[in-house]
């Protein structure tokens, strides 16, 4: 039987997010993420006692677009999600899958002793995690 080998979440996270801030307008987020093809926003802390925030393509299409609101009269604080689950980097992919399906998760930050080093979601996972065996 082949040994599976262990892939850390932090060889394949990657840094296509963007930190905003929550009282950014969804406009100019949406126009952000388009400028750097990003697919996630991370809510900066307001303070050092303040945790992430996060906000996916599909947050701003359900509560902006879906409902008819002007995306620019809507700050990013009014839709995202906060606190964060963030993961570890030192995290196994396989246990972070599980914590997505069990959380129904998408993206993840990965963070380290509170700082935000990157972002994981499944696409990292399956496609840069399952090349590494």
């Amino acid at each position: 039987m082949k040994k599976q080998k262990l892939v850390h979440v932090k060889d394949v996270m990657a840094d296509n997010y963007q930190l905003v801030d929550g009282l950014m307008m969804t406009d100019k987020a949406l126009a952000k993420m388009k400028d750097t093809g990003a697919k996630v926003l991370i809510v900066d802390k307001r303070n050092e006692h303040d945790e992430y925030g996060i906000v996916l393509l599909s947050d701003i299409a359900r509560e902006v677009l879906a409902v008819s609101r002007a995306p620019g009269r809507v700050n990013i604080y009014e839709i995202m999600s906060k606190p964060v689950v963030g993961v570890d980097p030192d995290m196994d992919i396989r246990y972070c899958a599980r914590l997505f399906n069990k959380l129904g998760f998408s993206y993840a930050p990965v963070i380290k002793q509170g700082k935000l080093l990157g972002i994981v979601g499944y696409a990292d996972m399956l496609l840069k995690g399952l090349s590494h065996e």
